[in-house]
């Protein structure tokens, strides 16, 4: 869960740090993030095809075909990282097309700029963390999560206001704290790694060259998980896009609400990769009876912590905005939507957890498909059509999120129930 929600706060130190210099310059990294985060959630999706397949291969104990999926899938991830600098760097013109805010898309650019470098380093290190978390190693990418937070905080506060020696660059200033902090988090890690006497065998080389059967299989586990991530982070994406044609306040409100609503998904993605890891185990040792009975333990772990986290929200709405800005019309209009963000953390925290079992089972493309339905045939037109100014306005755009994420729980809960049940169904008639 902190190995998670590291990602996030990355983002948390920036928005605070940078909401401190007014509602556009918060804005433009809200619009600039919109993009960066769609690049990530498609090579993220592809990075978490390593995880079931490493753990399914430590269940059976064969770690000839763990340390073949590793090394494929690392390759797999540094390729993703260098295609997604490129589409970040040749995507930036489209901000211009989107109705958004001249000044705080001229403010997004440079921004973007530095942040695409950081595709690289986030790539590698998601390869190299998925691998870890395969075989239940998950402390490690914590302790580079930490330090990697700890230098962006530094960074931050020496690059975003000159402090000392230091130009005043502001928004650029928290790019590069993020490039430099990630470039620390990749190499960190792989030290940490590379030094474990039990992990050596994982680092030796292949003899054989590259084997196009292990790519398609990564593949076929990692297109579809980018597709889910892409049409759940999309929705999310959308939301600062509409509320940018709301204005610059509206597009900064939506900023602090969504960058405190994904610090809490984070802590639900944490429990969704410790399903995919357990159920990857329980399947490669054919155990469909602890496959589920793991499975639900962890689906109401995740309905208890959520549960705590909208009760937060509700009673910290009017505080916690405040942290980000001292504009009070934007910490009002935050504090509304806040109240849609603590209803839908349940839904949120489920759907996650779900899908992360359904991985560790790795069934993928029915879950992708009832993601789509979820929030694009559900969620976004509800979402584009009370979202408008007339009608709703931001409030509006957060009750497309919440129709979406609950009607994806409840579908992949009923995918989930079908698949152990015919599992288990099959593994009686074998026992007969």
């Amino acid at each position: 869960m902190l190995g998670q929600l590291g990602h996030i706060l990355v983002g948390f130190v920036d928005n605070v740090m940078i909401g401190k210099l007014g509602a556009a310059p918060l804005a433009a990294v809200s619009l600039g993030n919109s993009l960066v985060m769609f690049a990530l959630f498609l090579g993220i999706g592809f990075s978490f095809a390593i995880t079931p397949l490493v753990a399914e291969a430590d269940g059976e104990e064969d770690r000839t075909k763990g340390r073949q999926i590793f090394q494929h899938g690392l390759l797999m991830c540094g390729f993703i990282g260098v295609l997604l600098l490129l589409f970040l760097v040749f995507s930036k013109p489209i901000l211009f097309y989107l109705d958004q805010p001249l000044a705080v898309v001229n403010l997004a650019m440079p921004y973007l700029n530095i942040i695409a470098l950081s595709m690289l380093p986030m790539m590698l290190f998601q390869g190299l963390k998925q691998f870890a978390d395969g075989l239940s190693l998950t402390k490690y990418a914590m302790y580079a999560t930490i330090g990697a937070n700890l230098i962006n905080v530094l960074l931050n506060y020496l690059l975003i206001y000159g402090v000392w020696i230091f130009p005043r660059l502001e928004i650029e200033g928290a790019a590069i704290g993020t490039l430099i902090s990630r470039i620390f988090l990749v190499s960190f890690l792989f030290i940490i790694l590379f030094k474990k006497p039990k992990l050596k065998p994982y680092f030796v080389l292949m003899k054989k060259s590259l084997q196009k059967l292990i790519f398609k299989k990564l593949f076929h586990l990692g297109f579809p998980t980018a597709l889910q991530m892409i049409f759940e982070g999309g929705i999310f994406t959308a939301t600062v896009l509409l509320a940018g044609t709301l204005g610059t306040n509206a597009q900064a409100a939506n900023q602090i609400a969504l960058n405190l609503a994904s610090m809490t998904f984070m802590i639900a993605v944490g429990l969704g990769v410790t399903a995919t890891i357990r159920v990857g185990n329980q399947k490669g040792k054919k155990d469909y009876v602890s496959l589920k009975r793991i499975a639900y333990s962890i689906f109401i772990q995740v309905f208890t912590i959520m549960s705590f986290f909208a009760l937060g929200f509700i009673l910290l709405k009017d505080f916690l905005p405040s942290i980000y800005i001292d504009d009070i019309e934007v910490t009002q209009m935050a504090s509304q939507l806040l109240i849609v963000a603590a209803i839908f953390q349940l839904s949120d925290g489920l759907q996650v957890t779900i899908l992360g079992a359904l991985r560790g089972m790795q069934d993928v493309w029915i879950p992708t498909l009832i993601c789509f339905v979820a929030y694009w045939m559900i969620g976004f037109p509800i979402s584009f059509f009370t979202g408008k100014a007339d009608v709703f306005s931001s409030v509006g755009i957060w009750l497309g999120l919440l129709a979406g994420l609950t009607a994806s729980a409840i579908m992949l809960f009923f995918r989930f129930n079908y698949l152990t049940k015919k599992m288990l169904t099959k593994t009686k008639h074998k026992a007969a």
